[in-house]
């Protein structure tokens, strides 16, 4: 299975919409399709990757995480400052901190049995556990949706245990 490397990053800043949403009750394609039409108007982006990230109540512990559990999923991209917002569009900074980071290659609807390694047979593994801070993908020129042959980046927040 797929062995991460490990980062630690300086706060990142980011520009872009957000949704609440469960995995039950999953928004995701909703706020792309409202958000990629726009993402021209964030005039001071540093790349053309666009961050898929979720952002969780800071108490969760993340060994209680179910279908249900709501949470903030983020369309963004990273940028420069925070000046000149278009209308609708809000800012976010992530925090300085440690990433676990791992290539999914795949359809991005089939990422399940990736997801349950990470957590279930990775994390406990690692001298790692979960840090509550956003999780995000970076979605860059490799990625494709709903294709087999996408690419993209799963970024863990951890920490040592």
């Amino acid at each position: 299975m797929i062995q991460p490397h490990t980062k630690t990053i300086a706060a990142k800043k980011l520009v872009g919409q957000h949704m609440l949403m469960s995995l039950a009750d999953n928004k995701t394609g909703e706020l792309f399709r409202g958000f990629m039409p726009r993402r021209g108007e964030i005039k001071n982006a540093l790349s053309a990757d666009i961050i898929c990230m979720q952002v969780y109540k800071p108490d969760l512990n993340f060994n209680d995480i179910t279908l249900n559990t709501i949470h903030q999923k983020w369309a963004a991209v990273e940028v420069d400052g925070f000046n000149d917002l278009p209308d609708g569009m809000e800012a976010f900074t992530i925090p300085t901190g440690m990433y676990a980071i791992f290539l999914y290659k795949g359809n991005p609807a089939e990422f399940g049995p990736t997801f349950n390694y990470i957590f279930n047979t990775w994390l406990p593994a690692s001298p790692y556990e979960t840090d509550n801070r956003p999780h995000f993908e970076v979605l860059g020129e490799k990625y494709k949706n709903n294709d087999p042959a996408s690419e993209e980046e799963i970024w863990i927040p951890v920490r040592l245990k």
